[in-house]
């Protein structure tokens, strides 16, 4: 007897155990459709565009479907723009400080085409978006704002999760300058203060923004993105090819109090990493950087002088096992 009800046990268990095992062949989830765009502190994601000589790149926006089993039809999917939803954050970060908004990127530097193809048996495809960069000010914050529409036919339904259905791309170009240059060892101070006391400006951190292949910009003294007329005090600084000479040089004709008082250099250093081998470590240094300005601005009918001297440093740390260089770079 015992023997018998042993045997039921067993084949109990086992129909139970085939049971569960077949559930796992049916879908648990929907196929929605989503984007691959994962949003950073500032609720956009960043996308780190190359420079190049005609100003042109392409970026490849991953369209993604979800769900525990592989896709098993052709989709087309219908991209578009999304101003809302740039808009509504916006406001949320950055309430009526309309000059720290995002700004939606022009139609005349960008294309892409009105659908993406998924193929049956396939979970992935991409978005290529051509950029035409070129001419574009970084003053203001660029966002390009896609969403996946919803399909009349119900062919494909988008994934309503926050941040699966949009992409809010953050465009970043760079050149071998541009990055976040360390800035301890630029000291600034007021030049008009007599015998006073007089105690030195120091900025830890410098964006420096992309313009061409030789040339990137930064703002001067402590000044960065948070000020509203930040774009009157842009400094550019040129590296002169087969050289070690940096230009520097401020076209706004108001600031005329803008003067360089001594030609900067800059110096390159490349090095493996001792404890990742496959990690080389780029430095780009500017040196002897002797530069004044005013701040005209800050109080009406005032202007305030300053002077800066020192040295700028940026670190970039390439992964050489990665061939894409936007992939390769560790970034901020």
């Amino acid at each position: 007897m015992k023997k018998i009800y042993s045997i039921l046990c067993s084949i109990a268990i086992l129909t139970i155990f085939c049971a569960c095992n077949d559930e796992w062949k049916d879908e648990q989830f929907e196929h929605y459709i989503s984007f691959k765009a994962p949003i950073n502190s500032n609720g956009v994601t960043r996308i780190n565009l190359p420079h190049t000589e005609t100003g042109k790149t392409t970026y490849r926006l991953p369209v993604l479907v979800s769900g525990s089993t592989d896709n098993d039809r052709d989709i087309t999917v219908k991209i578009g723009i999304d101003s809302d939803t740039l808009r509504v954050l916006n406001i949320a970060r950055f309430a009526s400080r309309e000059d720290l908004w995002y700004k939606e990127l022009p139609s005349q530097y960008y294309s892409f085409p009105e659908t993406v193809n998924i193929k049956a048996g396939e979970n992935i495809a991409y978005l290529d978006i051509e950029f035409s960069l070129d001419g574009l000010d970084l003053v203001d914050k660029w966002v390009l704002p896609l969403t996946i529409e919803d399909d009349p036919n119900g062919q494909y339904q988008p994934n309503y999760r926050k941040h699966y259905r949009k992409a809010l791309l953050r465009i970043m170009p760079f050149n071998d300058y541009s990055g976040t240059y360390g800035g301890n060892n630029l000291i600034g101070y007021l030049t008009d203060t007599g015998e006073g006391a007089n105690e030195p400006l120091v900025k830890s951190q410098i964006t420096a923004y992309t313009i061409d292949d030789e040339s990137i910009f930064f703002y001067a003294g402590t000044i960065d993105e948070s000020r509203q007329d930040r774009d009157k005090y842009k400094i550019k600084a040129r590296f002169v090819p087969n050289s070690t000479k940096v230009e520097l040089s401020c076209d706004n004709a108001e600031n005329n109090g803008f003067k360089v008082n001594k030609q900067a250099t800059s110096y390159f250093e490349e090095e493996m990493d001792p404890v990742r081998p496959y990690l080389k470590k780029r430095t780009v240094m500017i040196r002897d950087i002797s530069y004044e300005f005013e701040d005209y601005t800050l109080a009406p009918g005032a202007r305030i002088r300053y002077k800066f001297e020192g040295t700028l440093t940026m670190q970039r740390n390439i992964n050489t096992q990665i061939p894409d260089e936007d992939q390769a770079i560790e970034w901020d």
